[in-house]
């Protein structure tokens, strides 16, 4: 897949303060990068999906398969390193 514009040039820092902002206006509670949302009971797995979409419209991406599994989706972190490496510009964090 190639990215182009602006989602070219997000870094993992850029992508996380971005999701913790996302988050934080959607369930109106601060959250914690490592903090389990599901185990916390902050979100439902209904949520999951809103997730996934938002995650797919804000940064271009197609999440298929495998990586459509709850733990990529379980806190700010795995979800910054699942936008990242879909989008082939994995850092270290």
């Amino acid at each position: 897949m190639t990215v182009e514009g602006e989602n070219a040039t997000r870094t993992a820092e850029t992508v996380h303060k971005e999701l913790l902002d996302f988050l934080t206006e959607r369930i109106q509670t601060t959250v914690e990068p490592d903090q389990d949302l599901f185990s916390s009971g902050m979100v439902s797995s209904m949520f999951a999906m809103q997730l996934v979409v938002h995650l797919e419209e804000a940064y271009d991406l197609a999440i298929v398969g495998g990586d459509l599994k709850l733990d990529n989706f379980r806190t700010v972190q795995t979800m910054t390193d699942l936008v990242m490496r879909l989008q082939g510009t994995a850092e270290a964090h």
